[in-house]
């Protein structure tokens, strides 16, 4: 049995494997129709003329769906292995709930261009990492709290070291943004797609956009602690019947159903 064959560590292996292929295949096609320059673009600017604008969207839109189910198995695992823990229950939820804001900003970033609709993709951006910035120091509290019983002290300082690595990406990218797009070197600079080595600026705009492709890596790179985790867990889904046919509902099992609903717990 191969290593993604086992329970479901097949589910944060494809997001970091989709999700990365959709920066690189953005890339490369706004590269090859020049679109953008070779050296290290914004990973926005990949996907903001057609055609790598409809493939990064619907690329990103499916990362959106892996994210939030890698996130939910997460949460459950957790749950599961913690079930009369309550602080740890209290970060789960928490976690839970950051995550999935993180993938609703990924959903925005997918689908509102930079270029466009330039606050609305930042609001994007800062729900994605911003926001993922903090789910992954949740869990990385959590790893630190169920060990040694759950957790080698190994995969602890693993997540800690990529949470470190993003955050100073974030810091980076933040100040160098700060700096590129406070008028000391023109205005407009969020339309500019082309950028020649001898302008004001350049090495501000390289820092930014090194920055946050490294944001972006780090942030994938923290999903791939959760395989060795998903490889313990397997999914199956049980049916249960209450009738041979899809339309007529035995007497019985309608009857349950609206005592249910009387007492308000359905």
């Amino acid at each position: 049995m191969w290593w993604f064959q086992q329970g479901l560590s097949v589910l944060p292996a494809a997001l970091v494997v989709w999700s990365a292929a959709s920066f690189v295949f953005s890339y490369i096609t706004a590269i090859v129709l020049h679109h953008v320059d070779p050296l290290v673009p914004y990973i926005s600017d990949t996907g903001t003329i057609p055609p790598e604008r409809c493939l990064f969207g619907i690329m990103l839109n499916i990362s959106t769906f892996l994210g939030m189910a890698t996130m939910y198995v997460r949460y459950k695992q957790v749950y599961a292995l913690n079930p009369e823990k309550s602080k740890i229950i209290k970060l789960n939820k928490i976690g839970l709930t950051l995550g999935l804001m993180s993938c609703f900003g990924l959903c925005i970033i997918a689908n509102f261009q930079k270029c466009i609709l330039y606050y609305i993709h930042v609001l994007g951006a800062c729900l994605t990492f911003g926001v993922g910035a903090i789910y992954m120091l949740v869990q990385t509290v959590l790893s630190y709290l169920m060990q040694p019983e759950v957790h080698s002290k190994d995969i602890f300082w693993i997540r800690l070291s990529v949470l470190l690595w993003c955050c100073s990406s974030i810091v980076s990218m933040f100040i160098s943004s700060v700096v590129l797009y406070s008028g000391l070197y023109g205005t407009n600079l969020v339309q500019k797609l082309h950028w020649d080595t001898q302008e004001k600026g350049y090495t501000a705009h390289i820092i930014s956009t090194v920055s946050e492709w490294s944001l972006a890596f780090s942030f994938l790179s923290f999903f791939l602690t959760y395989i060795r985790d998903f490889q313990k867990i397997s999914l199956r889904a049980v049916v249960s019947l209450h009738g041979q046919t899809l339309y007529d509902t035995p007497q019985s099992f309608a009857a349950d159903e609206r005592t249910l609903l009387l007492a308000g717990s359905i």
